[in-house]
């Protein structure tokens, strides 16, 4: 089976497209961070959720576990509908998807109303993969590098700036009110894109695989299911293993039917070249070295002092405690992309994995201090950063330019994934490494610790599999220009129907 070739879609009337693409950039990294913020906004409140709504702590936890199960599922999904159907346009719908999720949340208490508006915002996080797409396709090959890195890092940027936001609004206003602000930046993006973002001229051709999009879909809420509740239900019940066997069950069903399809969702050949394959692996190794970072930062520095090692900071120091990680992630994203041009975007997340290593190793050792707790979180960040902008130009290097959207959304779904192997493994130590004090159970600082040797061991694994890369010209020196040479038919009035016979 070939890979799909991209054609050039059917011409935008002039009337309609947009008058100031030079800020697509920035446009789409704001809508990147935005999206990014809904995945943490509600961290700071899950404790307070059961008193504000009645609902149980095991509901309450659903505000996050959904968010991640859509995010799961819709990125790839979303991804290969805008390699088909249009870039800009599945964006636009994400984002406003976003929208209704916002105001869902905002104008109720109930627990399921509330997760279901978290589902929607969830789904969103396939904006971050589509706006790689459009950039891939818009943008002059020297520019392609320093505009993904950027894109690919609000993922990271977005999580460090959503934690201390939200602490801040739960403390000082009414707990809806983070709900009505991001609904209102989401129609502010909605604006923003049809202003500033031109709509690719590329799509892939074919049907969408709507059978191989259920059986991902399927596998995949079985599997994070099983993940993220296998603590509470107990990782031998019959659930959490009935889940793990469905999902190995319905994955295999599922490879073989996209192997034998003609247009499949995900397409698995191109998938396995050791480019794309390692690429994955390293994005799955680097999501969950990445996020014990913020998992475990806030909630040891608002440990009680009786602990030992606690410094009893209030909700918004703990959040803050993040944010120079979010800024510096900002920063260093066009320097990635610039050692990606001169060495190559593999010589990137080398680095990049190595100084997450180096970040745990800090925090291994300064866990009485918050200036040094503060360093190293800054550190891990750092290098996420720089791991984060060299992913997608791995993965484009590796992919045609028709499948870049299905392709990076999968990588998005392996960073996703590894969160939320991330999520378990840190919830499985603090549980179970404990001990009495001020008449309370906490975690030790051992715990703590732990966590941190096995972040950083995921991230010398990633660094590992990276030396395993095969080498090559960078990311937008040959597939960009090469999809360039396709007619624009946005000036020539060429309908797609018609190229898609033709071939």
């Amino acid at each position: 089976m070939s890979a799909d070739i991209p054609v050039p879609a059917a011409p935008v009337p002039s009337g309609v497209r947009p008058r100031h693409p030079r800020f697509a950039v920035g446009v789409l990294a704001f809508c990147g961070v935005v999206v990014a913020v809904m995945q943490t906004i509600v961290v700071p409140l899950l404790p307070h959720i059961p008193e504000l709504t009645g609902a149980t702590p095991a509901a309450a936890s659903w505000l996050v576990t959904v968010t991640l199960l859509t995010g799961a599922v819709f990125t790839p999904v979303l991804g290969r509908a805008g390699d088909m159907y249009g870039k800009r346009r599945v964006l636009v719908a994400s984002l406003a998807v976003l929208v209704v999720g916002s105001v869902l949340c905002a104008v109720s208490s109930h627990i399921g109303v509330l997760i279901t508006g978290r589902a929607l915002q969830g789904a969103a996080i396939a904006v971050v993969p589509l706006g790689i797409s459009i950039l891939r396709d818009e943008l002059p090959p020297e520019r392609v590098l320093s505009a993904v890195a950027l894109m690919s890092s609000t993922l990271g940027i977005g999580a460090a700036i959503g934690l201390p936001v939200a602490a801040l609004v739960v403390e000082n206003f009414d707990w809806h009110t983070m709900f009505w602000v991001s609904g209102v930046i989401g129609l502010l993006d909605i604006v923003l894109v049809l202003l500033c973002v031109p709509e690719s001229p590329l799509r892939s051709r074919g049907r969408f695989d709507a059978v191989g999009a259920l059986g991902l879909s399927a596998a995949l809420v079985c599997l994070l299911l099983a993940v993220t509740q296998g603590a509470d239900w107990g990782w031998t019940s019959p659930r959490t293993v009935g889940l793990l066997a469905t999902a190995v069950v319905v994955a295999l069903l599922w490879g073989a039917y996209e192997l034998r399809t003609a247009r499949p969702m995900v397409d698995l050949r191109v998938s396995a070249r050791p480019a794309v394959l390692l690429t994955n692996i390293a994005a799955l190794l680097i999501g969950f070295a990445f996020y014990a970072n913020s998992l475990v930062t806030a909630q040891m520095v608002q440990e009680p002092k009786a602990t030992g090692y606690g410094l009893g900071a209030s909700l918004v120091v703990s959040g803050l405690c993040l944010l120079p990680g979010g800024v510096a992630m900002v920063a260093l994203s066009p320097v990635s992309a610039r050692i990606s041009a001169a060495r190559g975007p593999k010589v990137s997340l080398a680095l990049a994995a190595g100084i997450i290593a180096v970040g745990y190793g800090v925090r291994y050792f300064t866990s009485h201090s918050l200036w040094l707790i503060i360093a190293g979180a800054t550190v891990v960040a750092s290098g996420t950063a720089i791991a984060y902008s060299a992913l997608p130009a791995l993965v484009m290097r590796g992919v045609p330019a028709g499948e870049t959207g299905a392709a990076n959304g999968l990588n998005t779904l392996m960073r996703s994934i590894g969160q939320a192997f991330c999520s378990a493994t840190v919830a499985a130590v603090l549980a179970n490494l404990t001990f009495r004090v001020g008449g309370r159970t906490a975690p030790t600082l051992h715990a703590y610790q732990l966590v941190f040797v096995i972040a950083a061991g995921a991230a010398l694994a990633a660094l590992v599999v990276t030396l395993f890369l095969p080498g090559g010209r960078p990311a937008g020196a040959g597939t960009v220009e090469e999809s360039r040479k396709a007619p624009d038919t946005r000036k020539e009035g060429v309908r797609t129907e018609e190229l898609q016979e033709g071939a």
